[in-house]
């Protein structure tokens, strides 16, 4: 054998009994990957409330890894930049938000769910996203979205449409029924333009509940039953 091949390979001429042990099983991961996801779950909530408070051009990755306690250069170990790690709080935000309005439509096993009793859900479903843990990423996407490529605003367009998909046969049904007089897109359209606006206004501590204010809704969008 050669010494280019013994550079190459340089266990490859040692008897089987000298070659070095490997340890058996999985490599044990180190601390960073062990905390890997509660680590990276932190830095998008930091990151959301940082983007929000100071806007995306303003607040450093070194702000971002502070306010969880990591060094300057640790956030990239989960995130490449932090373009990517804005688009992953607007990405991570409406998946999450798409999953609650699901379990809240989900959680009606009737047969033929009645069509107002499924907009209530819709729209405190709606609210909790608004109003609830981890709400940050809304003003997020509604003002920073330009920082995004082309290609990840595409993305976030779909996710948006995604979830407001369920909204119009539930909408639908309720024209359909006469409960609900205007055009079903434009309803659309207007009801969750309302709903957005609360973020302006709202304060739980001050006002209504969350349930109050979803039962305002519905007698404000709707005819009487």
């Amino acid at each position: 054998m050669n010494s280019l091949a013994l550079t190459l390979h340089p266990f490859a001429a040692l008897p089987d009994d000298a070659a070095p042990k490997r340890p058996r099983g999985r490599p044990r991961k180190t601390e960073e990957e062990r905390d890997d996801g509660n680590r990276r779950a932190e830095l998008l909530a930091a990151a959301a409330r940082l983007f929000r408070r100071q806007g995306f051009d303003a607040t450093s990755t070194r702000d971002i890894a502070a306010a969880v306690g990591m060094h300057s250069g640790s956030p990239f170990y989960h995130f490449k930049s932090k373009d990517a790690l804005l688009y992953a709080v607007m990405e991570e935000g409406m998946h999450t938000a798409i999953a609650r309005q699901r379990a809240a439509l989900a959680s009606d096993t009737s047969p033929e769910p009645d069509p107002r009793v499924q907009l209530r859900r819709l729209i405190r479903s709606h609210f909790d996203t608004l109003h609830g843990p981890g709400n940050d990423f809304i003003p997020v996407m509604l003002y920073e979205q330009r920082s995004l490529s082309s290609r990840q605003r595409s993305t976030i367009a779909q996710l948006q449409a995604d979830y407001e998909a369920p909204w119009t046969p539930v909408l639908e049904a309720l024209h359909a029924s006469g409960q609900l007089l205007a055009p079903v897109k434009l309803s659309r359209l207007l009801i969750l333009g309302a709903l957005n606006w609360s973020v302006q206004w709202f304060d739980r501590k001050k006002g209504a509940s969350l349930d109050e204010l979803t039962d305002a809704c519905l007698a404000l969008f709707l005819k009487p039953c």
